[in-house]
């Protein structure tokens, strides 16, 4: 195995692309062959310094519109399937939301996205306050802006474009085969469509999923090749957080070694990509710096939407003493 990573590293490297035969026999590392593992992780994090350099990216994420989504994915407080006592509420009012973005922008973060609860923007009425938001923050700040607001249309994200958007996120979730068992009032396909049309409207797209929805170790070696093929630059990578209520809500969580393995296997796969650390990350426990040497090199922090984040100074504190630079 040892001959193996070796070479599958240098391949990497030459600029070859890993195939999936070789990627499931990597997911299959025993996490308790540590020497095997570390290796593993060390050839991760050569291909990241090689291909993206060592400074890291790190985005935040407001929470701008909250409960009483339509959608029933398994995994998320905010569904009006599922009783979990999240706060619910409509759009932020504009100065609620600049406050928030001064406030990561003083601590040095990159990127600032609004989210939304819900299939995808509710009426013409929320668009046009949405594009307005936009517009203000591309004036009054300094950030670079991105949105997640569901599924759209073209036409919509276009919208969005011209009013300061730069980049759109949409998970794909889990892979193609798997999605079908974490959501069924939408399928894998709608996601798809609305990648494919903020790529049309000029959009960059940050598309990644989530670890440890009840997925085998071959959906996530699926999802992260099919991920590939949508050519995306920014690739975030949740972990569940149970939430009481949820279908998931009794789910256990896979180690905090499985997870970074995976991780670093997103790296072997996507050389040329942010892969970036997202929500659940609190369940690496002591091992959150590991990431960062072995293929991450972008993160979201601050609070995340229904579940409480991290401290930015002290992630900023994590990466430099990582070896990297913010």
């Amino acid at each position: 195995m040892k001959k193996f990573i070796e070479e599958v590293t240098q391949k990497v490297l030459d600029g070859k692309q890993i195939t999936y035969d070789e990627a499931l026999k990597i997911i299959d590392i025993d996490e308790n062959d540590i020497e095997i593992l570390d290796l593993f992780f060390l050839g991760a994090n050569k291909i990241r310094e090689k291909y993206v350099g060592n400074k890291v990216e790190l985005c935040t994420i407001m929470n701008a519109k909250s409960g009483r989504c339509s959608e029933d994915c398994k995994y998320c407080a905010q569904s009006v399937y599922y009783n979990t006592g999240v706060t619910e509420y409509d759009l932020l009012n504009y100065d609620e939301i600049l406050e928030r973005a001064l406030e990561v922008q003083a601590l040095g973060v990159h990127k600032f996205s609004l989210v939304t609860s819900g299939r995808g923007i509710s009426c013409e009425t929320e668009m046009d306050r949405l594009v307005e938001i936009y517009s203000r923050l591309k004036a009054d700040t300094d950030l670079k802006l991105c949105a997640s607001h569901g599924i759209l249309t073209f036409e919509q994200l276009l919208k969005l474009k011209e009013a300061g958007v730069s980049t759109y996120h949409h998970n794909v979730e889990t892979s193609s085969y798997n999605y079908k068992n974490i959501c069924t009032t939408h399928d894998y396909e709608d996601r798809i469509e609305t990648i494919k049309n903020a790529v049309k409207a000029d959009l960059e797209v940050c598309c990644g999923g989530n670890f440890s929805m009840g997925e085998s170790k071959e959906d996530r070696v699926k999802m992260a090749f099919e991920i590939k093929s949508l050519k995306i630059n920014s690739i975030p990578l949740n972990i569940l957080m149970p939430i009481k209520g949820t279908p998931y809500q009794d789910l256990k969580v896979i180690s905090p070694l499985e997870i970074l393995k995976s991780m670093a296997l997103f790296r072997y796969i996507n050389p040329n990509s942010y892969i970036r650390y997202a929500g659940g990350r609190v369940g690496l426990k002591d091992k959150q710096s590991l990431g960062f040497k072995a293929g991450v090199n972008a993160a979201l922090v601050g609070n995340f939407l229904t579940t409480i984040g991290s401290n930015v100074e002290d992630d900023k504190e994590m990466i430099v003493n990582a070896g990297l630079e913010i």
